[in-house]
């Protein structure tokens, strides 16, 4: 089966027409896009949108074979213009089935939003699923149906809104619907998106990508699906988006263990309102526990991906265990001690099997600290950076909202 991506972009497409901001004026060459629309072995279109004769056309395929052309999400705009000779266009009520002469079979697929997605199958038996912007699939829990739902067939191919729903594949991967023989497309891309290389890079860290409009690709070809990093250090300064950006490395992945090594305190309000904050953009299936024992988490091999947040805080704990404030106490067993933990967490890093993202400080960039615990503290934390960047796979460094890849 093969599907030829006429447009990958959102209703509107890219550049979005007469807006200023910054993400349209970068949305140059490839990264142009039209509103999606996808023709699939030239028999089936799903979603016919203004000019998709002629970007048919442009990617040497022909519309005259449609036998079934159908609508995801409601158009806003002028009526889109159907080429003689199309099949009328239609959006098909949740959970009815077609079939095309051809062999070729479809399923109407409920979704949370305004909105139906369609599971396409060939006549071989691959397995697409075709997903409208802004939406996730419905009822994945209660669907036990051959397609997405409690211990599901995985799809072969995925076409969804990965950089607005990232919550939908973390549901079609919590029931076995997305595998990682699956290959994940992002489409409906419009100027929420990143702009070239961050969004191949942020999609390759949720196990997706993106193509350019025109591209034509084999299903069942799991050459190109993008290997996951299994350990990504994230560092930053203060207020620098580090942990919103490690977060997003991992929203489209459920079941999520988050690690807050800060624990409580007591009477102190503005770390509370800091603690709710982060609570609040996590996603609501992700569990949270306050530890900074980390080397059982990161030995437990058939654990959910992890998120640490942070290891400066870690590292705070165990200068605190090993009395190393103190100048006396750091140079006869606080040195020695505190290396004994950095070399532990090295070993279960590097060790580890589960997919594990870490937020640390950089703070070797800044004012030199007036004391000489503040100077230790500082040296031993570079020192641990460096140490787990040394086994990272992705080493990310946020500077002002933005991910700038060291690794």
């Amino acid at each position: 089966m093969e599907l030829t991506l006429l447009g990958t972009g959102g209703p509107e497409g890219l550049p979005v027409p007469d807006c200023p901001c910054a993400a349209c004026a970068l949305a140059t060459g490839e990264g142009a896009r039209g509103a999606t629309s996808v023709l699939v072995d030239g028999v089936v279109l799903l979603d016919l949108v203004p000019g998709a004769a002629l970007a048919a056309a442009r990617a040497g395929q022909t519309l005259g074979g449609l036998r079934l052309v159908l609508l995801s999400h409601p158009h806003d705009g002028p009526p889109v213009e159907i080429p003689p000779g199309l099949p009328a266009p239609a959006r098909v009520p949740d959970g009815q089935r077609l079939s095309v002469l051809t062999g070729h079979r479809v399923r109407a697929v409920a979704t949370d939003a305004l909105g139906t997605g369609y599971e396409v199958e060939s006549p071989q038996g691959l397995r697409v699923l075709y997903l409208p912007p802004g939406c996730a699939p419905a009822g994945l829990a209660d669907n036990g149906d051959h397609g997405a739902g409690a211990d599901a067939v995985p799809y072969d191919m995925v076409l969804l809104d990965v950089v607005g729903r990232p919550d939908a594949l973390a549901r079609l991967r919590a029931v076995g619907a997305v595998a990682g023989t699956t290959d994940v497309v992002a489409v409906h891309l419009g100027h929420d998106a990143p702009p070239r290389p961050e969004l191949a890079r942020r999609l390759a860290a949720l196990g997706a990508r993106a193509v350019p409009d025109g591209t034509t690709l084999v299903v069942g070809d799991y050459q190109n699906v993008p290997d996951l990093p299994r350990r990504t250090l994230v560092l930053g300064g203060a207020r620098s988006g580090k942990s919103a950006e490690a977060e997003r490395r991992l929203a489209a992945f459920p079941d999520v263990l988050y690690v807050a090594t800060g624990g409580t305190r007591d009477g102190d309000a503005e770390w509370a309102e800091r603690v709710t904050a982060h609570r609040a953009r996590r996603p609501a299936g992700w569990r949270t526990i306050e530890t900074c024992d980390l080397l059982p988490l990161l030995a437990d091999p058939a654990g959910a991906p992890l998120l640490v947040d942070c290891l400066s805080l870690w590292l705070t704990h165990a200068m605190d265990a090993a009395g190393a404030w103190d100048d006396e106490t750091w140079h006869r067993t606080g040195a020695a001690a505190v290396q004994a933990d950095i070399d532990a967490l090295r070993a279960a890093w590097r060790a580890t099997r589960r997919t594990v993202v870490a937020v640390s400080n950089e703070v070797g960039s800044g004012v030199v600290p007036a004391t000489s615990a503040g100077r230790r503290f500082r040296d031993i934390l570079g020192h641990l950076n460096a140490t787990l960047a040394e086994e990272s796979e992705h080493v990310l460094l946020t500077v002002s909202g933005l991910p700038i890849p060291l690794r």
